[in-house]
């Protein structure tokens, strides 16, 4: 193909795939000088002006001639936003790369500028699937794959080279039949506040309390699965984890935080999101840090909770029908904040709950009902108003 005059234009009227000029060397320039975007991909660093102009002017018209990928600028608002580029495999498989300049990001420009290029690569290159990569961590990334339909994600220890360092990769794909929508819930989660508490995402500044409440006696006891000693690492891979649980549809992990201080006091979850077998239940799970207790902490935390979990899911909640907790007998302090909060107790499963010791305790399980709950009823009452 010849540059670039060959070069195809594309566009959904918001977004514009096009040639890359000599103009876009400066904007070019600029958004490789962005951390994140020295972080997350594989540009040399320090970038300097050279490496822009050799990239613009000679790397991607050779790479157009030979067919071996395809670079576009893409354009937002009449400026230069980033580049999408599809790299040829041959046998009608190959990869998409994408970056976006921080001054456009959250405006789902790149969402669409992908969408551009996969439908290209399958209607015009003739590709029956494209895959996408991205080093383990970079969730800006996988949201957008998510948003335009990639999917069946896997992790690929040490798949991934960085400047002579190996990382470990996601990898997703879409093929020619798949829809470029998302598949399942990409949850969200809110900041909810009421009695006393408040309930926010995790961040990464609260792994050191997250630390000490996961060392904490009464926690150790209680969650005999947690790595005992229980290091800052654990603390870190936890809060990404939480990341993770929301982006894979499984759940919605919050940090009860102080109200005026912000400081983490406990974290909550209502997971199994994904129940194969009723998809309309939710498994809460709480455990406190030492400085939140007796103070009804945790009551509070999972009053709010039960209230999202219950939200119909057209109101930003999590649609649930059914709420599940599940406390071991001696542990009185769980399940009186389930008693609290009206769970009905269930069932007894004996010997169902480790210890660290390999002994066992009895297992009490609890449910709640939407039906049952006050929020709900008064939603019945407007209806029937």
């Amino acid at each position: 193909m010849r540059f670039p005059d060959d070069v195809p234009v594309l566009t959904d009227g918001t977004v514009t795939l096009r040639a890359h000029t000599t103009a876009d060397i400066g904007p070019a320039y600029e958004t490789c000088q962005d951390p994140e975007m020295q972080r997350w991909t594989t540009i040399p660093v320090p970038y300097l002006q050279e490496h822009a102009v050799a990239f613009l002017t000679e790397q991607v018209p050779a790479r157009w001639a030979d067919e071996s990928s395809y670079a576009w600028a893409i354009e937002y608002d009449g400026r230069y936003a980033g580049t999408v580029d599809l790299r040829d495999r041959q046998g009608g498989v190959g990869e998409i790369g994408f970056a976006v300049s921080p001054w456009a990001r959250g405006n789902g420009v790149m969402t669409r500028a992908v969408k551009l290029a996969v439908r290209y690569a399958f209607d015009s290159a003739g590709w029956h699937r494209v895959i996408w990569r991205a080093y383990v961590g970079n969730w800006g990334s996988r949201r957008v794959a998510w948003k335009a339909g990639f999917r069946s994600l896997v992790t690929m220890p040490e798949e991934g080279l960085q400047r002579g360092v190996r990382r470990d990769e996601w990898v997703a794909s879409i093929t020619r039949d798949d829809e470029l929508e998302p598949q399942g819930h990409w949850w969200t989660i809110p900041v909810v506040e009421g009695n006393g508490v408040r309930l926010r995402p995790l961040e990464a500044k609260d792994a050191e309390r997250v630390m000490a409440a996961c060392n904490d006696e009464r926690t150790q006891l209680w969650l005999a699965g947690m790595p005992s000693p229980y290091g800052l690492d654990d603390a870190h891979a936890f809060i990404e984890g939480r990341l993770g649980l929301a982006a894979d549809g499984d759940g919605v992990s919050w940090a009860i935080a102080d109200p005026e201080t912000d400081d983490l006091l406990g974290n909550i979850s209502a997971f199994d999101l994904r129940n194969r077998i009723d998809p309309t239940i939710a498994e809460i799970g709480y455990w406190a840090h030492p400085d939140a207790r007796g103070r009804g902490v945790m009551s509070a935390a999972v009053g709010l909770a039960i209230k999202h979990a219950f939200t119909p899911l057209d109101d930003g909640g999590l649609g649930r029908r059914r709420l599940v907790l599940y406390a071991a007998a001696p542990n009185t302090a769980s399940a009186h904040v389930a008693e609290v909060n009206g769970f009905t107790r269930t069932g007894l499963a004996r010997a169902a709950s480790p210890r660290r010791d390999g002994t066992y305790e009895d297992l009490i399980s609890f449910d709640l009902l939407a039906t049952e709950h006050p929020d709900y009823r008064k939603l019945l009452e407007n209806v029937a108003d």
